[in-house]
């Protein structure tokens, strides 16, 4: 018996090795890779830029769960659930709620792909990089882009809308809440009603914002609203939220002319994420861990609750923006009301390179903050606290981290 196993045993490994010869029409040119023989290593950061921030223990141990198919009910029943969070840190009841599977880029898509048609007019308040990213977005599928432009800082006033509604006659207008490239928190009030009377939908940006400041998506007549996964809600980057109302549905659902992307369709999406009232269809392939986490970091921030988060990040900024004009630093942001609560800009001290700034403080204290982005590019540098990275204890970090920077880095002689 045992003769006749290894017998077949035999048999059978002549006869695989004959597939492969068959099946191999060309030697292999690519050795497997050295570095990947190597154990995997990752230094222990404080992430204190504009994004991504540090998990807690109860989103990481999320990303540790088993994999289970994306059409599961279980994973069905955890897509409810974000989209129960979703309209709590939205303030919304908004039934077409749901998360999309890429970064805050990928919603922004997501709105302007299903909302625009190629023509339609599309008024764009450009105070940093995000405006110029949503105006890039729109002409590359057909919009007719109309621009309010401030410079780095600035924000945009109801009176200068109202001009440029008037002016335009946009389908849709769309504002960054915290636009993190230059740390200014936009006001939302009032924008909406008056975006409303011009037959104009509303669509804003809080990846940066959301958490760390009040924002009222129903109250404030706000009509796309998005963020991200990474910041506040200190979720792994690679998912985002959106929420559409009533009025901007129905633009959706009455286009002429189908989305440019099959993927970012939210008439699929929104089948797929139980948002309508026909049974779920397959759609994509959901990154599952990813909403675990998505899920655990919505709970924490649930628990926690809304006023209290918005609390938190407002009193540890004040904090830090105390620390840095003790240190003679100047923020960017002049006027406190108009300070996104969660990533404070500086203005780079005389002299310096912030590029050697940032390196010190990375190198020496191992902790993360960054330079400027598009129109701040070499102006600034930001400091991020978001989620539970706001803390007193992260802001006597940071600031001693850039003191000792400010002494030892180089400085120019002109």
């Amino acid at each position: 018996m045992l003769w006749a196993l290894a017998a077949a045993r035999a048999a059978l490994g002549h006869r695989t090795a004959g597939w492969v010869r068959t099946m191999a029409s060309h030697s292999l040119l690519v050795a497997p890779p050295a570095a990947l023989s190597k154990p995997l290593f990752i230094p222990s950061r404080l992430l204190l830029g504009p994004g991504p921030s540090n998990l807690p223990p109860r989103v990481m141990a999320a990303g540790g769960l088993p994999v289970l198919g994306h059409m599961h009910q279980e994973v069905h029943q955890i897509m409810d659930e974000i989209k129960q969070g979703i309209q709590y840190v939205f303030q919304t009841r908004n039934p077409l709620s749901l998360a999309i599977s890429g970064s805050g880029h990928c919603a922004l898509e997501a709105a302007l792909f299903n909302l625009l048609e190629p023509g339609d007019s599309f008024l764009v308040g450009v105070s940093g990089i995000w405006g110029q990213r949503a105006q890039d977005i729109a002409e590359r599928i057909g919009a007719h882009v109309c621009q309010m432009v401030k410079a780095p800082g600035g924000h945009f006033t109801l009176q200068e809308v109202e001009e440029a509604l008037a002016r335009h006659k946009p389908v849709l207008l769309f504002l960054a809440h915290g636009e993190s490239s230059t740390g200014v928190l936009q006001p939302l009030d009032g924008y909406g009603e008056l975006c409303h009377r011009h037959q104009c939908l509303l669509l804003v940006d809080s990846v940066a914002s959301l958490g760390g400041a009040p924002i009222y998506m129903d109250q404030q007549g706000i009509d796309v609203l998005y963020s991200g996964s990474q910041k506040v809600l200190n979720a792994p980057p690679g998912t985002s939220l959106i929420s559409f109302s009533d009025k901007a549905k129905n633009k959706i659902y009455a286009r002429k002319t189908k989305p440019v992307s099959f993927y970012l369709d939210i008439q699929w999406l929104a089948n797929f994420w139980g948002c309508d009232d026909r049974p779920r269809t397959y759609h994509h392939t959901t990154p599952v861990i990813s909403l675990y986490s998505l899920r655990e970091s919505l709970a924490h921030l649930a628990e926690q609750g809304l006023e209290d988060s918005w609390r938190q990040h407002r009193e540890a900024s004040e904090y830090l923006h105390a620390c840095l004009q003790g240190l003679g630093l100047q923020l960017f942001v002049k006027d406190q009301a108009l300070r996104l609560p969660t990533i404070t800009s500086v203005v780079v001290p005389a002299g310096y390179d912030w590029r050697d700034i940032v390196k010190y403080i990375m190198d020496h204290h191992n902790i993360e903050i960054a330079g400027g982005l598009g129109p701040s590019a070499g102006k600034v540098l930001r400091i991020g606290l978001m989620g539970g990275n706001a803390t007193r204890e992260n802001v006597d970090r940071v600031t001693r981290a850039l003191q000792e920077a400010l002494q030892r880095c180089p400085r120019s002689k002109l």
